[in-house]
């Protein structure tokens, strides 16, 4: 399968994904800790930022202030595709939704509020709707192609 640039038809076929777990953000200066499997891993010159299942990061004692939900967005995006993290942070923000954006090489998850997954799950689903719709107004993807 291609990944998709368009944005019309990313927004469109975005197939947002909840995962049922609890996730956090942690940091550690060095390894991951046995018994810990990090989805995310981010190398910057504080430490190592783990993104782990809210489980492993109690059982070992790891420090964190956030909970987070996963949302995975099933589409198959390309790394250089433009304004999909735009649009569904947007969407997000217009909500009072925080929204921490991580980009696979096939999807990109989102890292959203534990308590406000659902929510965010049934405003990305609305956008997808909309964007499927060409004929609707409110599309962001209709927005920024009349602008190019």
């Amino acid at each position: 399968m291609n990944a998709e640039r368009d944005l019309t038809r990313l927004l469109a076929g975005m197939r947002p994904e909840l995962d049922p777990g609890r996730y956090v953000f942690t940091t550690v200066d060095g390894p991951a800790p046995a018994g810990v499997a990090p989805v995310v891993t981010v190398t910057e010159p504080e430490g190592l930022t783990l993104v782990v299942r809210q489980e492993e990061a109690d059982a070992a004692g790891l420090p964190y202030d956030y909970v987070a939900g996963w949302i995975t967005l099933r589409v198959h995006s390309a790394l250089d595709a433009v304004g999909l993290t735009a649009a569904v942070a947007g969407e997000l923000a217009a909500a009072g939704l925080s929204c921490n954006v991580v980009a696979g090489f096939h999807h990109d998850h989102l890292f959203v509020e534990h308590d406000r997954a659902g929510r965010a799950l049934e405003l990305l689903n609305g956008l997808s709707r909309r964007s499927a719709d060409p004929a609707d107004p409110a599309d962001p993807a209709a927005s920024v192609a009349s602008a190019e």
